[in-house]
């Protein structure tokens, strides 16, 4: 595990009055930014990524020409929607087919992902695709007899600590399974792969079976979920677990159905150290329900949902800048109600479990958003339906709440002298970029994008970006590493 510098947090005063603000005075503005049709559809299982253009990048897990097998995509801020690639293009699927889990930009400023199906033998792939469309198939899996590597990845790649990706499979592994419990792997820019770890190795698959996605914390080791296994509930409820980068795991926790089961999208850390997500069922009301983990693995509910502020929130959760954290419920709200048991809602939720709905859909502007939400750094929260539209295959959204806007980092985290890139907007003309309050080195790449060098003498904490429009501050802090 590598240990992080102690933080010194500046900007306490800057910060305290953005968490303390009530957003019930803040307008919020729900727009419809694109559609999707036969040629980019059902955008399942995928995150959002800003890029360096400002624009944001995802994934569908189906449409693409005559092939039916997925896509990569942009959409600009201002609603156009373009294909980057389609997949399947190659005899025998060997690119992969159906991506799943979004993208993750990579320090070497390509764009990574997954594909669940295709690749050379069938079973998944890893992929990097530049910015301009140009696909690598980097690896494909269940390259050996019985998937020991895994089969079936479904989930964003998490970058880690030594440049490495790492991620998940679905199946494949361990053999009490029919076809394997899943896998956590890492796997190099160049397509090197280390299984790391293998469940349903314990009696009774105490450890869990089919893992999410991961999740970097701060303090070095990566955290998930599983789908089923552990030690509660009928056939099982899943896991919390811990895993370093090189390979040591612990089971932390099992779901028991009162604190929540069917968890499909990992989980989020927010600054308060804790780990945050979302289950579709169980709770107090058997609606689903938002939890909190701690680093140690103790459960707790922090809101259960019922019908009328929606339920089923397959897509976890996600902090915004404000401090608060947002979602979707996938069903539920006012309207639809008839066929569909409501549409689903965004909500908004306090640490403490206060929440207020912030918008129900209505059907005709899309329905059932099952994908997480995603905030740009204009400060707009964005995300996707599955249906619905002008076409009915779905649909990207916006809703602003009022949020300032911010400036996010590519990577969280860096060594001294090493060079990280920064997201946002306004910055040509920037004058000065500091980390928790000492001067970095700095070059503007693009009015939404800078790279910065982190500076001898620097601590983790906060960074701010002083251009010409004033200063923006990031929503998270940078990590310095030893």
């Amino acid at each position: 595990m590598r240990k992080l510098k102690s933080c010194r947090t500046l900007l306490v005063c800057f910060l305290y009055p953005i968490v303390a603000f009530s957003t019930a005075s803040r307008a919020q503005i729900f727009k419809t930014v694109a559609n999707f049709d036969s040629s980019n559809r059902d955008p399942r299982d995928m995150a959002f990524i800003q890029g360096p253009d400002g624009s944001l990048y995802g994934t569908t897990e189906y449409g693409g020409s005559q092939y039916e097998n997925g896509t990569v995509f942009k959409v600009a801020r201002n609603g156009r929607l373009a294909t980057l690639y389609t997949f399947c293009g190659v005899g025998d699927c060997i690119d992969g087919a159906s991506p799943c889990g979004g993208l993750v930009q990579g320090a070497d400023g390509d764009f990574y992902g997954v594909t669940n199906f295709g690749g050379r033998y069938a079973s998944g792939t890893i992929f990097k695709i530049t910015a301009q469309g140009e696909l690598t198939t980097i690896y494909s899996f269940c390259s050996q007899y019985g998937c020991p590597d895994g089969a079936g990845p479904c989930g964003p790649l998490v970058e880690g600590l030594d440049g490495n990706f790492y991620g998940t499979t679905v199946t494949g592994g361990s053999l009490p399974c029919d076809v394997g419990c899943g896998t956590v792997f890492k796997v190099t820019p160049t397509g090197n792969l280390t299984t790391l770890y293998r469940f349903c190795t314990q009696s009774d698959c105490l450890d869990g079976a089919t893992p999410n996605n991961l999740v970097l914390g701060t303090d070095g080791s990566f955290y998930g979920t599983t789908f089923t296994g552990g030690a509660y509930c009928e056939p099982s409820c899943g896991t919390v677990f811990e895993i370093t980068e090189d390979g040591n795991f612990s089971t932390l926790n099992s779901f028991d159905g009162n604190d929540g089961f069917i968890v499909t999208f990992g989980l989020s850390q927010a600054t308060d150290g804790n780990f945050y997500g979302t289950s579709a069922f169980g709770g107090l009301y058997g609606d689903g329900n938002v939890f909190r983990v701690t680093p140690s693995g103790t459960i707790s509910t922090v809101h259960s949902f019922q019908i009328s502020d929606g339920f089923e929130p397959y897509a976890g959760i996600i902090q915004g800048s404000d401090g608060n954290l947002y979602g979707t419920a996938d069903e539920g709200g006012n309207y639809c109600n008839e066929q569909f048991e409501g549409c689903g809602t965004i909500f908004e939720i306090t640490p403490n479990g206060e929440l207020k709905t912030l918008y129900a859909f209505t059907g005709g502007y899309g329905y059932n958003p099952d994908n997480p939400l995603f905030q740009a750094t204009n400060g707009v929260f964005y995300g996707s339906t599955v249906f619905g539209g002008s076409d009915g295959f779905g649909t990207v959204f916006s809703l602003s709440t009022g949020i300032a806007p911010f400036v996010r980092f590519v990577r969280g985290f860096g060594k001294i002298g090493q060079t990280g890139g920064i997201l946002g907007q306004g910055f040509e003309g920037t004058t000065v970029v500091s980390i928790n309050g000492i001067s970095a080195p700095f070059k503007v790449l693009s009015d939404n994008y800078l790279i910065a060098t982190v500076p001898p003498e620097a601590t983790s904490g906060y960074v701010t970006v002083e251009t010409p429009g004033g200063m923006l501050t990031s929503n998270v802090p940078f990590h310095v590493v030893e």
